[in-house]
This record gives structure tokens, C-alpha cells and sequence, in this order.
């Protein structure tokens, strides 16, 4: 019986160790992945709530087409999700070709924000024309779609700051600067191209 009873206890403390691992590596994988889980989410999430609001016979090519020729800023909602289309295109673009210390610093930080805050203006003066306008309806589902498209675009910053920050902490461990790149460049192949344009500059 007193086997049985350690036996049992090794089971369970071996199961509460698998679960610990596991949970540690999904959110180190949803950590890691941030940036191309936040483009997924701006893409999807104003895409899914604009087909909330339109009748599934709106949803027809001929009708987005109509919506898009007789595109009006003031009372269209049709350029909101393709705003966040649009910027999520350009911010994984940039995360695609940085690596190291390019994610660091200017290209992919800066870019992202640049992006975002011009999503921002646009979608703010959006707003203001279009709720100010007593003619139509404004829903909740339009109001929904206006904070989804801040609320990504801010997440958007947030994300490519700690990504910035997390590559920066690595050069910083590792103590990984251009210079010290060159004695140890065949460990390193993932920095020659990076090594090389610092060289031509």
C-alpha cells in the first residue's frame, strides 16, 4: 500500500510538472510570437466585425464594389479595415526582413510607429466626421470597429517596443556589437549581412 500511495504521489507531481512546462512553453511561443499574432488579429478582427454589420447579400462582389466607388470619408466604414489591412501588410513586411539588431532599433520600431500613428490620425478624424452626423444611424458595431482599429494600432506599438526592447537585452547578454561580430562572424551568420553593410557605410 505504502508503494502504491509513493508511486501515486510521483505521477501526480511528475503530471503538475508537464503541465508547468507546457504552460511556460505556450506563453513563451504567444511572447515570442506577439508581433505576427497582433497582425493576424488587426486583419481578422475589423474584416469579421464590418461583416457583422452588413447583411450577407451586402457581402457580394458587385456590392463592395458599389461601396468602394461611391466611397464617401464622412459616412463609409468600407477604408477602416483596409487601413488596418494596409498597416498590418507593412509592419509584418518590416518584421519579416529585421533580424537581431535591426529589431532593435530603427527599422522595425520605428516603421511600426510610424504606421500606427498615422492609422490613428486618419481613423480619429474618421470619427469625428462620422459620428458627427445626425442623418444616419451610428450602431454599436460601428463604434466596436473605430476601438478595435486603436486598440490594434496601439497594440501594434506596444508589441514592436517590448520586441525592441527583447532583441536589445540580447545583444547586451551576449555582449554582440558590430565590431565583436568580425572575430567570431563564422558563429555568427545570421549578422554577415549586417556586418558587411557596416563595412560598406
Amino acid at each position: 500500500m505504502g508503494f502504491s500511495k509513493e508511486d501515486k504521489s510521483r505521477r501526480v507531481l511528475r503530471g503538475f510538472k508537464t503541465l508547468f512546462f507546457l504552460i511556460t512553453m505556450v506563453v513563451s511561443f504567444l511572447l515570442f510570437s506577439a508581433p505576427v499574432l497582433v497582425v493576424i488579429a488587426d486583419t481578422l478582427l475589423p474584416c469579421a466585425i464590418i461583416s457583422a454589420s452588413l447583411s450577407p447579400s451586402s457581402l457580394s462582389r458587385e456590392n463592395l464594389y458599389f461601396n468602394l466607388s461611391n466611397y464617401d470619408f464622412r459616412y463609409s466604414i468600407i477604408d477602416v479595415p483596409l487601413i488596418s489591412i494596409v498597416r498590418s501588410a507593412v509592419i509584418l513586411c518590416v518584421y519579416s526582413f529585421c533580424d537581431g539588431p535591426r529589431l532593435s532599433r530603427w527599422p522595425y520600431l520605428g516603421i511600426t510607429t510610424m504606421c500606427c500613428l498615422s492609422s490613428l490620425v486618419f481613423v480619429s478624424l474618421k470619427a469625428s466626421y462620422f459620428f458627427s452626423g445626425s442623418s444616419t444611424d451610428r450602431g454599436a458595431i460601428e463604434a466596436a470597429l473605430f476601438m478595435i482599429s486603436v486598440a490594434m494600432a496601439v497594440a501594434h506599438i506596444i508589441v514592436a517596443y517590448r520586441t525592441s526592447c527583447r532583441e536589445r537585452r540580447k545583444l547586451l547578454v551576449y555582449k554582440i556589437d558590430i565590431e565583436a561580430v568580425s572575430v567570431y562572424k563564422n558563429g555568427f551568420p545570421r549578422y554577415q549581412k549586417i556586418l558587411q553593410e557596416e563595412r560598406v557605410k
